[in-house]
């Protein structure tokens, strides 16, 4: 056998067992990529995802508030909806949503299915609602043929046009960020500041809320356990959903994947330096006094959680036509 063969089966061998404690070990796993087992049924929901008319002003998409080109967020404290209403709460990334365990700040959306139907009907979002939208997507002759191509009959029922956008929205992962490099093995994927922020990230206690795939997700904390958090905003958190007060101020803890492109953070949008929010959650979360190398280290950290984004042809919308309902332009 090629002595250089074997030289590659042998470090190989040897490099599996540290690999697999390491992904057995660490608080974190790897993204891993979409696998994509409804291609057409993506391409509809895509197409759903950056249509406008699904709003009363046909100016208004999915990706208004939830912008591909930008970390899937929109970079605003708080979103601009219909006649330029500020939103009562920051827009969530919609990258690695499908790791939630819920959907919206307060989880009241328990599938990605369930959250596509809110923003349509929301009067401060889309402000339309689902009967007129189903009408303008029932009016155009191209949506029904895609719709009886996938399910089966022309029929555009809510249901089925939230199932395309979440099957689509399935697909936005970003995997192989350079932490996740490290973590299948590639221990030069991250630098010695970035390691010694990932430690310390790991050892003040951060990785009990922001764990798993999508460093976070998962569960609901209350935002301000050691010291409370001062902020103007209204939104009170989980407590609207389940009417408990111990759930007031409490709000399902965000992803960290690509934090460095979803800017400004929490869930009022109050602080745009990632150095900032590190500071303030170690703080307030842990009671924690970060020197200034330890906040620039697990900044640098955080930074590697940036993977790849989401690569694909912007989609054609069908025409309108005489039939549709026309739009409901902002009010001056």
């Amino acid at each position: 056998m090629n002595i250089k063969l074997v030289s590659t089966l042998l470090a190989t061998t040897l490099a599996m067992p540290a690999l697999a404690d390491r992904l057995s070990t660490e608080p974190v796993q790897p993204i891993e990529p979409a696998v994509i087992t409804e291609p057409e049924k993506v391409e509809l929901g895509k197409k759903l995802f950056f249509d406008p008319r699904l709003s009363r002003s046909g100016f208004i998409s999915c990706n208004s508030c939830h912008n591909l080109s930008m970390g899937g967020s929109d970079n605003l404290p708080t979103s601009i909806g219909h006649n330029w209403q500020e939103g009562p709460i920051n827009s969530p990334t919609v990258l690695n949503s499908n790791l939630n365990v819920a959907q919206f700040w307060d989880g009241r959306a328990a599938t990605l299915q369930e959250q596509a139907a809110g923003p349509i009907a929301n009067p401060m979002e889309m402000a339309s609602n689902h009967v007129l939208a189903l009408d303008v997507l029932r009016s155009i002759p191209q949506y029904r043929a895609e719709f009886a191509s996938i399910y089966g009959d022309e029929d555009i029922t809510l249901e089925r046009v939230t199932d395309a956008i979440a099957v689509f929205e399935e697909t936005l992962v970003t995997p192989n960020s350079r932490f996740d490099l490290w973590l299948k093995g590639d221990d030069s994927a991250l630098t010695q500041q970035e390691l010694a922020g990932y430690n310390t990230f790991k050892e003040i206690g951060c990785t009990a809320c922001h764990n798993g795939p999508g460093l976070g997700g998962t569960s609901f904390q209350r935002m301000g356990i050691v010291q409370p958090y001062i902020t103007d905003n209204p939104s009170e958190g989980r407590v609207a959903v389940t009417g408990n007060d111990a759930d007031r101020f409490s709000f399902k803890v965000p992803t960290l994947r690509n934090v460095e492109l979803t800017y400004p953070y929490f869930h009022d949008g109050a602080y745009w330096k990632l150095e900032e929010a590190v500071d303030l959650m170690a703080k307030l979360q842990l009671g924690r006094e970060l020197a200034l190398e330890d906040i620039d280290n697990m900044t640098a950290f955080l930074k590697t959680l940036t993977g790849e984004q989401p690569s694909f042809t912007i989609p054609l919308l069908p025409p309108s036509n005489n039939d549709t309902p026309q739009p409901v332009p902002f009010e001056k």
